[in-house]
């Protein structure tokens, strides 16, 4: 897998990015330097693409990456999408115009009723897809993220920091107090510190 002219090319995995066509952008995006992870706090990949792409949506993104690493494309990297909303880092605001959208298919926040998991649209989940997580004595529940989800984020981020002059890779959380996205059960600190180590090593000095 490459990227050419904005847009995945190739197979990873065995199979080609998927791409769905969007209309709702900013325009052009010049030299991003972030990347901004998001979970999408819906059902399925597909369907959270289809409600990004929707034109009644006040909402876009660039990638959706789906639990089992497939890869849906909505919009070319040299392309706004509306993904960050109000937000701030590093002294600036509007990180529309600086960032990559990645949509990671995740139902969010989980509520317990009766030893049970649940999301907010009310699907049932297992124990073992539920990260538990303590702060300050408080407890909470969280859709876990798969290994081959993580995977592919990594393997496109690595294509996106060779292209573009990425500087910084944050979640939304990171960037807009109001969003807790992509959660506790996302390795953040981990994936970051892999992502830019591996590039340290792999650009020719």
């Amino acid at each position: 897998m490459y990227i050419q002219n904005h847009l995945l090319t190739g197979k990873y995995c065995g199979r080609n990015a998927r791409r769905l066509h969007c209309d709702k952008h900013g325009g052009q995006l010049v030299c991003p330097d972030t990347i901004v992870l998001h979970y999408t706090e819906g059902a399925d990949a597909l369907s959270s693409a289809h409600y990004l792409a929707r034109a009644d949506s006040d909402s876009s993104a660039h990638l959706v990456i789906a639990r089992d690493g497939g890869i849906i494309q909505l919009l070319p990297f040299d392309t706004i999408a509306w993904h960050a909303g109000k937000s701030e880092h590093e002294g600036r605001t509007n990180l529309n115009r600086y960032s990559i959208g990645i949509e990671m298919d995740n139902a969010g926040q989980l509520h317990r009723r009766e030893g049970r998991f649940y999301s907010w649209f009310n699907r049932e989940y297992m124990p073992d897809e539920v990260y538990t997580d303590y702060v300050n004595g408080h407890i909470s529940y969280w859709h876990n993220y798969t290994l081959a989800q993580i995977q592919a984020v990594f393997a496109v981020c690595k294509l996106l920091l060779g292209e573009y002059p990425i500087q910084y890779i944050v979640g939304h959380s990171d960037i807009s107090r109001r969003k807790v996205d992509p959660g506790p059960a996302f390795p953040m600190e981990k994936f970051r510190h892999q992502l830019l180590l591996y590039h340290t090593l792999h650009t020719p000095r």
